[in-house]
């Protein structure tokens, strides 16, 4: 997974808050490592040097392989509650859209689970079949 960060020149410390917001975004999409190519957050101060409720903005675009981007925003007072506020937007979105997708797949673990119990019903529903080959002979 690529992780890009992208500020303005109204951020402060911008190569310190690179590093945080790289650590926050591996840590927490860790889950995801595996499906995700890239991770591009743009950070901005949308008022600028004047002071105003929610002017910090935080954009992230995540990348999954075979799938559409997927995009979020989250507006606070301070650069990293809006970081931390996408980021729980963006595992949510992960989460939904993944986790549906791992469950059509049909080598996912959760239909390898679902197929086995399958047959273990209906083994315990109508034998193993292997009583009536033996009744025959």
């Amino acid at each position: 997974m690529q992780i890009q960060v992208y500020s303005d020149n109204r951020i402060e410390n911008s190569s310190k808050l690179v590093e945080w917001a790289k650590g926050a975004v591996a840590s927490k999409l860790q889950r995801f490592d595996e499906e995700l190519t890239r991770v591009t957050l743009h950070i901005n101060d949308e008022n600028g040097e004047k002071a105003g409720a929610q002017d910090k903005r935080c954009q992230i675009e995540v990348r999954a392989r075979g799938l559409q981007p997927i995009s979020v925003t989250h507006k606070s007072d301070s650069v990293r509650l809006s970081v931390e506020g996408a980021l729980d937007k963006v595992h949510a979105a992960l989460t939904s859209q993944l986790g549906k997708l791992r469950n059509k797949r049909p080598n996912s673990p959760a239909a390898a689970d679902n197929s086995a119990t399958r047959e273990a019903l209906m083994e315990e529903d109508y034998g193993s079949g292997r009583d009536d080959e033996q009744a025959d002979q």
